[in-house]
């Protein structure tokens, strides 16, 4: 029985919340590597492939409404190449979970806990996820709109203040210097999106389906939006050579930018909180996804007997890389090679239910609707 409580609002709120994460720190680096003053054009084409693999799974998710994609890939290619994909999935947000974890300790325990041990941070994080995943998707939803506002609005704030420090001649040729290795900028952008994977889950528990695609269309605008703007910002304050030295360079950023009448001269604080919230969302959403993709897969109901048993396996996949710089090339190739996962391997079932022409009950959205 599915319980359609989840609103298109709820459903946005929870697509937005989940993407907007630990990658807004490095990411004006990525977008700036290969493409120098372009990095602006780079963050927009790696958006809009983004938001390919999230149409995708949004028109898999009204095809097949009250499925989640673990089971109703069963129904388009088989028991068992759908068990291999599924297991994929899994694998790959579970790491995903651990070094989204690990970032945020690298984060913390040179900017803020200098003296705090990397694993302490890694592990807090890592169980203040556990606990809230053993929730129902009702309060799942609940928690992303809690943080929501808390999220986007001092984030724009401060990325739109920090932009009276730009100098336009720093973006300047707005194409940038395009190479063959600008593909893989765009793509490392891309990844940055991954989170929106979310949707394969949310799509089974909304009132009406159909209005899928309007949430995904918001969520990735609104991210899009605010991930263009960090860009823009960042390579206007800093220019393209500087940024390229630069670990952290949104972090550094907010150091540059202060309130109107000097109230506060420097919001790297308030951006560093605004930044855990954000992390703490897409390190929710990740695992959760995880845990209920591992329950669909074997067939239970009540996801929260992996809870605590995959925190083990995440923590040791977290602590894996050797430091910083080792971390960041492991984010870089596992991420791009995940766009496989969330992008060609629902493009292929999407290609082949319609084929088969695959559908799934379709009964029942005004329905749901009048007993919601």
């Amino acid at each position: 029985m599915f319980y359609r409580q989840i609103t298109m609002l709820q459903a946005t709120t929870i697509l937005v919340s989940t993407i907007i994460g630990v990658g807004i720190l490095p990411l004006p680096l990525f977008a700036v590597r290969e493409a120098d003053s372009g990095a602006p054009l780079v963050t927009l084409l790696g958006t809009l492939l983004a938001f390919v693999g999230l149409w995708l799974i949004t028109i898999l998710g009204i095809r097949f409404p009250n499925q989640s994609i673990v089971e109703y890939s069963r129904d388009i290619i088989g028991k068992w190449p759908a068990a291999v994909g599924s297991l994929l999935i899994i694998a790959f947000f579970a790491l995903l979970t651990s070094l989204t974890a690990r970032e945020f300790g690298e984060v913390v325990i040179t900017a803020v806990l200098k003296r705090t041990p990397l694993e302490v941070t890694v592990l807090v994080m890592l169980l203040l996820s556990a606990i809230s995943t053993r929730q129902d998707m009702k309060t799942f939803a609940y928690i992303h709109n809690f943080y929501f506002p808390i999220l986007l609005i001092p984030a724009l704030l401060i990325v739109t203040l920090s932009l009276k420090n730009a100098d336009l001649i720093n973006l300047q040729p707005i194409y940038g210097s395009f190479s063959p290795k600008i593909i893989s900028s765009v793509f490392t952008v891309a990844a940055l999106f991954q989170g929106s994977f979310i949707m394969t889950i949310v799509i089974p528990s909304m009132r009406r389906a159909h209005l899928a695609m309007k949430s995904s269309v918001w969520a990735m605008i609104i991210s899009g939006v605010l991930y263009i703007t960090i860009v823009v910002a960042t390579i206007g304050v800093f220019g393209a050579e500087e940024t390229k030295l630069l670990l952290w360079p949104t972090l550094e950023l907010a150091k540059t930018t202060s309130l109107p009448a000097n109230i506060l001269e420097r919001l790297d604080a308030a951006f560093l909180a605004v930044w855990v919230t954000a992390v703490f969302t897409t390190l929710f959403s990740s695992y959760y996804l995880t845990l209920r993709s591992l329950s669909n897969l074997i067939g239970l109901r009540d996801h929260k007997v992996f809870s605590y048993f995959l925190l083990p396996f995440v923590f040791i996949l977290a602590m894996l890389p050797e430091n910083i710089l080792h971390m960041y090339e492991i984010i870089q190739d596992f991420s791009r090679v995940g766009l496989f996962v969330t992008i060609a391997y629902p493009g292929l079932l999407l290609i082949v239910a319609l084929i088969r022409k695959k559908r799934g009950d379709q009964v029942g959205d005004d329905s749901m609707d009048k007993n919601a």
